[in-house]
């Protein structure tokens, strides 16, 4: 009979199902400069951006969906926005690994440079003129979503080219922005399928 493992190894043998998270952060956000990089590898581009989203549980959801959605990159201001961190990792289940995650120093800025370059921009809004399942999302795209509670900025939503709205039946008034997103998400990808 051999030994019997001891400490590390045994909490080992009896969790090898479990992932554990990582003790380090090893994926960092993306700075501004790759945008151009990402957008000319793609023909028809489906892009996130997030303003001033700040529950990392959230984060990690969204990246999950976005990965799932076939998502180019997702976008979100440097201040007053959620990076990624462990909790981000472990929502996501991998997706923070693979969507590109870019910081923005100036978010409104950043959303007349992809208009230029012909990307539509769909910002989601109580106050609405469309309803999202009335809107052609079929050519170069980029979905807003606001943040938890607050909705989008001023100037985020000015810069905007539509502003929907998700249909509501409850006395709920919207949606988690996790939900949110992958509402309007799928309701793209069905479209551009």
């Amino acid at each position: 009979m051999g030994m019997r493992p001891q400490g590390n190894e045994q909490e080992a043998r009896r969790n090898k199902h479990v992932r554990s998270a990582p003790s380090k952060i090893a994926v960092k956000a993306l700075g501004e400069e790759v945008l151009d990089g990402i957008l000319d590898k793609s023909s028809n581009p489906l892009l996130l951006i997030l303003d001033c989203v700040q529950d990392p549980h959230n984060l990690g959801a969204i990246l999950r969906t976005a990965d799932g959605a076939g998502v180019d990159a997702v976008i979100a201001p440097r201040d007053k926005s959620v990076g990624i961190t462990e909790t981000v990792l472990r929502v996501s289940v991998g997706a923070a690994e693979k969507v590109p995650f870019i910081q923005v120093t100036n978010l409104a800025r950043t959303m007349k440079q992809l208009q230029s370059r012909g990307i539509w921009i769909f910002g989601t809004s109580d106050k609405g003129d469309r309803g999202l399942y009335e809107t052609d999302f079929t050519g170069p795209a980029a979905l807003v979503m606001g943040a938890e509670g607050e909705g989008m900025r001023r100037l985020t939503e000015e810069n905007c080219d539509f502003l929907l709205r998700i249909p509501m039946k409850g006395s709920i008034p919207c949606l988690n922005v996790s939900v949110a997103t992958g509402v309007c998400l799928y309701e793209m990808v069905r479209q551009r399928s």
